[in-house]
């Protein structure tokens, strides 16, 4: 049997997530080959496809304009994100909690998911104004329908002999509730946390579409009003660089709350 040393373990970990990291990498690198090749060879103008190496250089002249824009989409996805978060694991807890509830209150959350933001987000800044308030419901109404799903699953999910069993041993319900449900729901919690935190920085550029004063929603429709396609993709790609970061960052929270969760998925893997 082998046994590895914590500097071995360590770069067994960091050659794997390179392993990991590596296809990715390589198929991204050969489609902006592709991209750069189709766009050189078939004369495409700028203003219709710009090529990647146009885009970096347009992110190079206009990076002095892009702090605050994207200061202001990250503070706008940050709070949505935790109100989002907020409410929906209230909600789950009395969607799971109360049976009544959840027959009428269930349906209703799932109607909200019909309505697009792109409507909704010009009734918002109606009620009120331009300010941030509005572009952070807009992220919490896109974030909290993941939470409240997958959380109320998991509860759901939870054994009532393990519930009885506690009982029995002298347990209340908030024992129950501290020692069983909640461990049971934080994993839940957080992969539907991940889920909305891939899209609560979309949400935020929308809601700055209909009216902002700054953010990267604004960078976008400026850029576009001015036929700069190449900015239009910087803002995407910040858009994307930012939606990741979101989502690595409530990953490694997530693995903090439930290391007993991360521990055994690095036992199966």
């Amino acid at each position: 049997m082998t046994v590895l040393t914590p500097r071995r373990a360590a770069s067994s970990r960091a050659g794997a997530r390179a392993r990991a990291w590596l296809p990715p990498v390589l198929l991204l690198a050969a489609l902006l080959g592709v991209w750069q090749g189709a766009v050189a060879i078939r004369n495409v103008p700028p203003y219709v496809l710009p090529s990647p190496a146009r885009i970096a250089g347009a992110f190079v002249t206009a990076r002095s304009l892009l702090p605050r824009d994207l200061a202001t989409t990250t503070v706008e996805a940050v709070l949505g994100l935790v109100v989002g978060a907020g409410v929906g694991a209230l909600l789950a807890g009395l969607v799971a909690a109360v049976p009544p509830v959840r027959r009428a209150l269930y349906p209703l959350l799932v109607v909200s998911q019909t309505i697009p933001m792109i409507v909704l987000a010009p009734l918002l800044v109606l009620w009120f104004g331009y300010g941030i308030t509005p572009k952070v419901v807009v992220v919490a109404l896109i974030v909290f329908f993941p939470v409240v799903v997958s959380t109320v699953a998991a509860l759901a999910g939870v054994d009532p002999e393990l519930i009885d069993l506690v009982r029995s041993m002298g347990a209340d319900r908030m024992t129950v509730l501290r020692m069983v449900l909640v461990p049971a729901a934080i994993p839940a919690f957080f992969a539907g946390l991940r889920i909305s935190a891939a899209y609560a920085v979309a949400g935020a550029v929308v809601g700055e579409w209909v009216g902002a004063q700054s953010g990267l929603g604004i960078f976008i429709d400026r850029s576009k009003a001015s036929f700069r396609i190449d900015r239009v993709f910087v803002a995407v790609v910040m858009v994307a660089v930012l939606s990741m970061a979101l989502f690595a960052a409530v990953g490694a929270i997530g693995r903090m709350a439930a290391p007993w969760q991360h521990a055994a998925e690095r036992g199966r893997s």
